[in-house]
């Protein structure tokens, strides 16, 4: 028996929603007990996109390629201390 795309599409999507339904009634119903108390609006809430914290470096990696001429492999390891990428055989 094959599933036709339109019927997958349907299955992940109820899946999803399955999901997301039983993460938000656990922390509804189970946190509590742990003693971790969140409203219903917190649940609801998308994740915003996050800041790296200052100096560390991330934030210097990100600053560097932001910069209108971007920055080189070099730079990147200079700034950092990383190691430079490995390519095997050259």
């Amino acid at each position: 028996m094959k599933q036709s795309r339109a019927m997958s599409l349907v299955e992940s999507l109820a899946n999803v929603a399955v999901g997301y339904g039983v993460a938000v009634v656990t922390q509804i119903l189970i946190f509590p007990i742990f003693g971790l108390h969140t409203t219903l609006a917190q649940n609801l809430m998308m994740p915003t996109t996050r800041t790296p914290r200052e100096g560390t470096k991330q934030a210097a990696l990100i600053a560097m390629l932001r910069a209108p001429g971007g920055a080189t492999v070099a730079e990147i390891v200079a700034a950092t201390g990383w190691q430079p990428p490995q390519r095997p055989g050259v």
